[in-house]
């Protein structure tokens, strides 16, 4: 299957993919909005709830905002590189985590969203100086040796 192909495929079968789709598919955090599909063997999540992932998405927005110190970037409305993208995305609801609900696990981003909405008000609200702490410290996982 082209990429052509598989992205218009994705789009028709996944009208609603996951904001955090990087971090649920690491496995660094969980959603119980997110639905797991397969695709010529790749993984996606989707979205079941379109008011949660318009508050993701708005919470990806501000994240990326307030991280473009961490990040070394000026703008932050270009594209970012996966590696980043991964920091935003993973180091962001760990942050999130570590402020809203330092006893879980791993973050569970409606979980997260919700109470960061019943707590603050707004998303813009919320005390990005101590998110993007886990930002700043989240590191992607290096590869081991090649197996034989």
């Amino acid at each position: 299957m082209d990429e052509q192909s598989y992205r218009i495929t994705r789009q028709q079968i996944n009208p609603l993919p996951c904001v955090f789709e990087k971090a649920l598919l690491s496995r660094v955090a969980a959603c119980e909005a997110a639905s797991r599909a397969l695709l010529a063997e790749r993984e996606m999540f989707a979205c079941r709830d379109p008011l949660v992932r318009a508050a993701c998405g708005q919470l990806l927005l501000l994240l990326r905002q307030n991280a473009a110190f961490a990040l070394k970037v000026k703008d932050t409305q270009r594209i970012l590189p996966h590696a980043m993208m991964m920091k935003v995305q993973c180091g962001g609801l760990i942050g999130l985590k570590d402020l809203l609900d330092p006893e879980a696990l791993a973050p569970d981003v409606k979980k997260l969203v919700m109470r960061a909405q019943a707590e603050y008000g707004a998303l813009e609200n919320l005390p990005f100086s101590r998110i993007v702490q886990g930002i700043s410290h989240w590191q992607i996982r290096k590869r081991g040796p090649p197996r034989s």
